[in-house]
Order: structure tokens, then C-alpha cells, then sequence
């Protein structure tokens, strides 16, 4: 089993029981996931591939994934900003998909 697959499986057996699913977008959810796995391997934590990260685990607390935005976005849009971690309507398409604007403030 790939290192991908292995985060996959794990990370979906923590966040699904908290509400909060992978996209239905399986190519995506992997490519996404390599990112996680090569910013750990980069800086030494797993930062959101979606945001550029500093390389000060200090500066980056609030982009490890999942970043403190994630609950807030997924609870506006039903999606986290990279769309990561949806939401369960979000999956079924019972609410719309919005892009989810930056969150984090400009000032990082």
C-alpha cells in the first residue's frame, strides 16, 4: 500500500467520524494528499498544499492541515478552502459547490 493510500485510510477513519469527508473527487483527494506528505518531508509537518507555507512551524500553526479554518468553511460552504474536506452535503450535491475564498489573513 502506497503512503498516499496509508494517510488516505487513516485520515478518513479520524475526520469522517468528526463530519468531515473527503470530496467525492478521489484524483484530487490523492493529489492533495501527496502534497501533505511532500510538505511534511519539506518543512517537517504536514501544511496545507493549497497555501504557501513560511517553513516556521510557529508562522504555519494555523495551515497544518486540518487548518483552523477548515471547521468554519466547511460550516459556510460546505468545503474547506482546498476542498479537501467537504462536507456530507457537499458530496450529494443537496447544497451548491461556491468557491471557498482565502481565509487566512493577508498579514502571513
Amino acid at each position: 500500500m502506497s503512503e498516499v493510500q496509508k494517510l488516505y485510510d487513516m485520515l478518513k477513519k479520524v475526520q469522517e467520524p468528526k463530519g468531515y469527508y473527503f470530496s467525492e473527487n478521489k484524483k484530487m483527494v490523492l493529489d492533495l494528499i501527496q502534497g501533505l506528505i511532500d510538505n511534511k518531508n519539506r518543512y517537517g509537518y504536514m501544511c496545507c498544499p493549497c497555501r504557501l507555507a513560511s517553513g516556521d512551524r510557529e508562522k504555519d500553526k494555523d495551515i497544518m492541515c486540518p487548518c483552523v479554518y477548515r471547521e468554519a468553511d466547511v460550516k459556510k460552504y460546505g468545503s474547506c478552502y482546498c476542498n479537501l474536506y467537504v462536507s456530507k452535503e457537499w458530496n450529494e450535491g443537496t447544497i451548491p459547490h461556491e468557491y471557498v475564498p482565502e481565509s487566512r489573513p493577508p498579514a502571513f
